[in-house]
């Protein structure tokens, strides 16, 4: 066949053929031998190439100034509408479809023999095919383009060469390669894949070149498996440590804390001092081996209703003993290893506690007192009075003391003092000396001393002690300012007595004999708590100038001396006293 099937002919073309051309296009004549609208190609009766003599068929006539193709010519393809003409493509559509391979169009890569105006607006684009109507080749994605007229013809583009086909790679990519890496192959400068890492062969580098010649290739990196060796140290230290943080803090917040079992054996004294918390004491009692861990002690203190109450002391614990136990020990007062020093006792009888808590002879204490008395802390408005019976009267403050077997009376001492002091700061013993017209904080604290001495109970202080001011007042014309309190007779005799005859006690001119000196006596004549020490502060204003005990439990307050002595009769007579 020919180019685009247009005829039986066997001639082949080529673009340099003077017929070839622009045939269809500059003169606007139809091909050699063929109808210029597509019909059927005429035979030749010979060879128009071979008899020069035969008429040019390009300058014979013009085909469009002698005929109308759409509405004359009585061709196969008349009443087809020609490709370029503009016109309504329903005024004349026929059913029957167009051959373009009957020497019609044809879509190759040469340029058709039809003519083709390609400012004609395309009778399908953008419409829907009416019934009948073949789809445009040329208007489809996948159509050749269509013809173009020579002066708009562009050159076809070379086409790439083809590409051979990509060679299989020496790889297989669903296979991860072997790794190669010294890190993670181990091997050594002297192993034998170590020349993998070279395009160079193994005699190469051992040749004449002296391995200096490595073709741009880098110095061969170290692969000393000690290097590795340490790396891998590193690596499980790391974890190692990493492991053991991350164990560490989850014992911390979520795990048991190590604990004893039991009762623990043994015995291990325990000494707590003031303000100790919680982790305080634990970290004493783990010092000490009575319990195992600090945190297993806080728990049970947290459990226990009564572990908040732990107070300062000295206790007696066991080696090992689990944590519930030692908190369970230290809230009973039976383990604990205290002195305790009731409010009011005078010192003469602490002296004799002290003694026999820390397994001394009896008057090692106040011996100790006697002689260093000026070196145990006592304040600077402590009186020095020659008639005082004990400088350390009304300093050893009553409370706890804890004390251990190497514990000495000095050491005790100075505790007690140093308590006292501590509290007394507290209180406003100056000014209450000025307003009562005493002679500093030391006879307050005298005052205090009677008050806890005579008292009960706290309201019993507030009243005994609005009736030692009034008794002092210099217009007290009932008593003429003696206080006439039992309390300071018994302590000058170190006696205790309730029954006491009025021959005996008028007639006795001991500086602390109240009823026979008038005023305060030299010093306190015991050690007050905390009580009598802010009722003193703090007294009654209701005029109160006596009081009895009639049983040692109740006192009665009175104000005038009638009252006073009908009360005492009655206590003489209950007593059998004249």
């Amino acid at each position: 066949m020919t180019e685009y099937g247009r005829g039986p002919g066997s001639e082949p073309w080529h673009p340099e053929d003077p017929l070839y051309g622009d045939q269809g296009w500059g003169g606007q004549q139809s091909a050699h031998g063929q109808n210029q609208y597509g019909g059927q190609q005429q035979p030749y009766p010979q060879d128009p190439y071979a008899h020069p003599q035969q008429q040019d068929p390009y300058a014979q006539q013009d085909p469009y100034a002698q005929q109308q193709p759409y509405q004359q010519q009585q061709q196969p393809y008349q009443q087809q509408p020609a490709y370029g003409v503009p016109q309504d493509p329903y005024a004349q559509q026929q059913p029957q479809q167009p051959e373009y391979n009957n020497g019609g169009w044809d879509t190759g890569q040469q340029p058709a023999g039809m003519p083709y105006d390609p400012q004609a607006a395309d009778q399908y684009g953008g419409r829907q095919a009416g019934y009948g109507e073949t789809h445009d080749s040329y208007g489809t994605p996948e159509a050749y383009p269509p013809p173009q007229p020579p002066g708009r013809r562009q050159a076809v583009p070379e086409q790439p060469p083809e590409q051979a086909p990509a060679q299989s790679p020496d790889w297989d990519p669903e296979v991860q390669p072997e790794e190669t890496h010294p890190f993670f192959t181990g091997a050594d400068d002297g192993g034998d894949k170590d020349d993998e890492y070279d395009d160079d062969p193994r005699e190469s580098r051992r040749g004449g070149r002296g391995g200096n010649e490595r073709r741009g290739k880098g110095k061969k990196k170290s692969r000393s498996g000690v290097a590795c060796l340490v790396v891998a140290v590193v690596l499980v230290g790391g974890l190692g440590g990493l492991g053991y943080v991350g164990y560490s803090y989850w014992q911390d917040k979520f795990g048991a804390a190590p604990d004893y079992a039991g009762t623990g054996t043994g015995e291990v004294e325990i000494e707590i001092e003031k303000g100790a918390l919680g982790y305080d004491i634990g970290n004493i009692l783990k010092q000490k081996g009575v319990v195992k861990s600090v945190d297993a002690f806080v728990a049970a203190q947290s459990e226990n209703p009564k572990g908040r109450s732990i107070q300062a002391g000295v206790y007696l614990l066991h080696e090992k003993m689990s944590a519930a136990e030692a908190v369970k020990m230290m809230v009973d007062p039976d383990s604990q290893n205290l002195l305790v020093i009731p409010e009011g006792y005078r010192n003469v009888t602490i002296y004799g506690m002290v003694d026999k808590k820390l397994g001394l002879k009896k008057g090692t204490t106040k011996g100790i007192a006697t002689s260093k008395a000026s070196g145990l802390g006592l304040p600077d408005w402590a009186s020095n009075n020659k008639d005082i019976k004990d400088p350390l009267e009304g300093f050893l403050y009553p409370a706890a003391y804890p004390v251990t077997k190497e514990t000495k009376p000095e050491t005790i001492l100075k505790k007690m003092v140093s308590r006292a002091n501590e509290e007394y700061d507290k209180l406003d013993l100056e000014g209450t000396a000025k307003k009562y017209k005493l002679d500093g904080p030391w006879q307050v604290l005298t005052v205090a001393s009677l008050v806890q001495a005579e008292g009960l109970t706290h309201n019993d202080f507030r009243k005994m002690a609005e009736v030692a001011y009034n008794r002092l007042k210099p217009n007290n014309t009932v008593t003429n300012r003696k206080l006439q309190f039992d309390s300071a007779f018994n302590y000058l005799n170190n006696q205790s007595k309730i029954k006491i005859r009025s021959s005996e006690i008028l007639s006795n001119p001991d500086p602390y004999n109240t009823y026979y000196h008038a005023g305060l006596p030299p010093g306190p004549i015991g050690n007050p708590g905390d009580e009598a020490l802010r009722a003193t502060l703090n007294p009654t204003d209701d005029g109160w100038m006596f009081f009895i005990s009639l049983d040692g439990k109740k006192t009665e307050f009175t104000k005038t001396a009638a009252e006073h002595e009908r009360l005492n009769k009655k206590f003489k007579e209950q007593h059998g006293l004249d």
